[in-house]
């Protein structure tokens, strides 16, 4: 193709109002990131980050020079997996480098020819990316869905896998885990959890919702992102060691990728250890999210162009249909320097353009209400 091919689409996605660019967002109130415990900011952290730097010795601290299966590979990198799977309650645990990189592999490469992937109509990307490279069937099932997804259980051929997100990313909403559960186990179907939004806020030591409602062993494999409330980068799988042996024989994500720094290896572990002496963490969280909800209510009056769908995560969403419309609203609170980003469709779909709220820790109750009231002027 010519690059005029490529001028073109941007141009289409101009005149459709979407198209995407890189910005700095320096002294603006953060309510975009994902770094909802504040780890990603945390000064002590990042000391004892630095610490633990001084007292690994391992010879290539720059950078690991090849996949784990080559020169990357490290008794820090096993030591590390050997406490996450203490940690989110699993016999085994793999790391990978991203949880994009880490959805990807185990879709791609778990489910075989004759299977069945069953998916959630609002899973990530990275979740239907991976089914849809996998040689098995992929088939969506309505959002939370459960006659939905029984319907469709019955068609399945060969082993039945069941693909949720413990917390939504665009409506911070839960899935019905335990009723998905007992359905899975009604047609011996397999279940994969993305635990990206529950990792560090939810569960004891940050283990995530599954293990925060004892779930952890009906389920067959976990995925849990670092990047997020753990505030520092990386993934892992947890599950059985078969499962893990798999992985590292047949996941081409996982085996022709370079491995991780020692850094970041070492900034997981301290993450966590982190976490497990500061679990007031998790409350503040809540108080934060509970201030905002009680704050909500000039907005939810009869007329306001926005609809609320009650989230009771860190991910709160306002409803604002219509991209011209929502860049506008999202703009303006920019220039208040409050740092919202709109979700425009097809992102989501259309007439559910939105703003994502995401709470932390860091924003404190002044800047919450100066947020609430912007969002009371604008809309």
């Amino acid at each position: 193709m010519t690059d005029n091919h490529w001028e073109l689409k941007l141009n289409e996605r101009t005149e459709q109002g979407n198209l995407r660019s890189l910005k700095t967002t320096e002294g603006m109130l953060d309510f975009v990131s994902n770094d909802y415990l504040g780890l990603a900011r945390n000064h002590t952290l990042y000391e004892l980050i630095k610490l633990r730097m001084d007292e690994v010795s391992i010879p290539n601290k720059n950078g690991s020079g090849g996949s784990r299966l080559l020169s990357g590979n490290s008794e820090i990198y096993e030591q590390l997996e050997t406490m996450l799977a203490k940690v989110f309650r699993a016999e085994s645990c793999l790391i990978f480098n991203s949880g994009y990189q880490a959805n990807l592999a185990l879709l791609a490469s778990v489910p075989q020819q004759g299977d069945t992937i069953l998916y959630d109509q609002l899973s990530h990307i990275c979740l239907k990316e991976g089914a849809w490279l996998s040689k098995a069937e992929s088939v969506m099932f309505a959002h939370n869905d459960l006659e939905d997804l029984e319907r469709k259980l019955k068609l399945a051929n060969g082993t039945k896998y069941i693909i949720l997100e413990s917390v939504y990313s665009m409506d911070g909403d839960y899935s019905p885990l335990q009723a998905m559960m007992d359905l899975a186990e009604k047609y011996d179907a397999k279940v994969i959890i993305d635990e990206a939004h529950s990792t560090g806020v939810l569960g004891p030591e940050g283990a995530g919702w599954c293990v925060q409602e004892g779930l952890q062993d009906r389920v067959f494999a976990r995925v849990y992102t670092f990047g997020k409330a753990m505030g520092v980068h990386g993934a892992c799988i947890a599950g059985s060691e078969t499962l893990k042996n798999f992985l590292i024989n047949f996941a081409r994500p996982f085996i022709y990728t370079t491995a991780m720094p020692v850094h970041s290896i070492v900034s997981i572990e301290q993450s966590f250890l982190y976490l497990s002496r500061n679990m007031h963490l998790q409350e503040a969280l809540n108080q934060r999210i509970t201030f905002f909800r009680e704050g909500l209510g000039p907005l939810l009056e009869t007329g306001r162009n926005c609809e609320y769908p009650g989230s009771t995560t860190a991910i709160q969403p306002l409803i604002v249909p219509g991209n011209d419309f929502i860049k506008d609203v999202a703009f303006r609170l920019q220039e208040e320097c409050l740092d919202v980003r709109p979700i425009l469709a097809p992102t989501v779909k259309k007439g559910a353009e939105r703003l994502r709220i995401s709470l932390h820790v860091h924003n404190t109750e002044k800047e919450i209400q100066v947020l609430l009231q912007a969002l009371n002027n604008i809309l």
